[in-house]
C-alpha cells in the first residue's frame, strides 16, 4: 500500500462518487476504501461516521453548494419569492444533472423508495429552512396554533413538491432535460397561484362579515 496521507472531506466525497457511479453499489467496506485510496480510517472517520453519512453529506452539499452560488449573484438577492424558487430548483437540478451517473445509481438502486429518503434527510432539513427563510405569505387565522400547523403543511408540501420534480428528473430522457424545466415552472407557478392568499382573504373576510352579521342574511 502506498504511503497514507491526511485528505479532506471533499476528495473522500468525490471518490465515493465515482466508485458508486462506476459500479452502481458502495465499496465492501470503509477499510477497503481507505486502502483503496492510501488514506487511515481516522481521516475517513474525521468526517464520516459511515458510508450512509457520507451519502447524506452529498444530497446536502447539492443543495448547498446550489444556494451558495445563487447567494453570490446580486441580482438573486432582488427577485421576489416565488423567482427564488424557480432559481433554486433550476440551479439544483442543474448540479444533479452534472452529476446524474451518481445519482441515478445512488436512488434508484434501492428497491425500497423509503429506503432512499433516508440519504435526502439532510438534504430535506436545509431545504425546508430554506423554505421558511422565504416567509411566504399566508393567511392571518388569528390563532397561533392553527397558524403553526399552516406553516408546517406548506414546508411539508414544498417538500413534497421536490420530491415529485425529483422523481420527474430521474425518469426524464428528454433532450437537455428540458421536460423537467417546463415541469419545474409550471409546477412552482401553479404553487404560487394557489399560496397566492388575497382571494382567500376575501373569502374568508366575507365568511366573517356573514357570520357577524347573520341576522341580515336569514331567508
Amino acid at each position: 500500500m502506498a504511503k497514507q496521507q491526511q485528505t479532506d472531506k471533499i476528495s473522500i466525497i468525490s471518490w465515493f462518487m465515482d466508485f458508486v457511479s462506476e459500479n452502481g453499489y458502495h465499496p465492501a467496506s470503509i477499510d477497503e476504501f481507505c486502502d483503496e485510496h492510501s488514506i487511515t480510517k481516522k481521516d475517513f472517520n474525521a468526517h464520516f461516521s459511515s458510508f450512509k453519512s457520507l451519502e447524506k453529506e452529498i444530497f446536502y452539499l447539492f443543495f448547498f453548494n446550489t444556494v451558495n452560488a445563487l447567494e453570490e449573484d446580486e441580482g438573486y438577492a432582488n427577485f421576489d419569492s416565488k423567482n427564488k424558487v424557480l432559481s433554486i430548483y433550476y440551479t439544483f437540478f442543474e448540479n444533479l444533472t452534472a452529476n446524474r451517473a451518481y445519482v441515478l445509481k445512488a436512488l434508484k438502486s434501492d428497491t425500497n423508495g423509503l429506503k432512499s429518503l433516508k440519504k435526502l434527510k439532510k438534504l430535506k432539513k436545509s431545504y425546508i429552512a430554506y423554505i421558511a427563510n422565504l416567509d411566504l405569505d399566508r393567511i392571518d387565522l388569528g390563532q397561533q396554533a392553527i397558524e403553526n400547523i399552516q406553516v408546517k403543511a406548506l414546508q411539508q408540501s414544498a417538500w413534497v413538491q421536490l420530491l415529485i420534480i425529483l422523481k420527474f428528473w430521474l425518469e426524464d430522457t428528454s433532450e437537455a432535460f428540458e421536460k423537467t424545466d417546463v415541469f419545474i415552472e409550471k409546477t412552482i407557478n401553479t404553487t404560487f397561484h394557489l399560496i397566492d392568499t388575497k382571494l382567500l382573504k376575501s373569502v374568508i373576510d366575507l365568511g366573517k362579515f356573514i357570520l357577524k352579521e347573520k341576522k341580515h342574511f336569514k331567508l
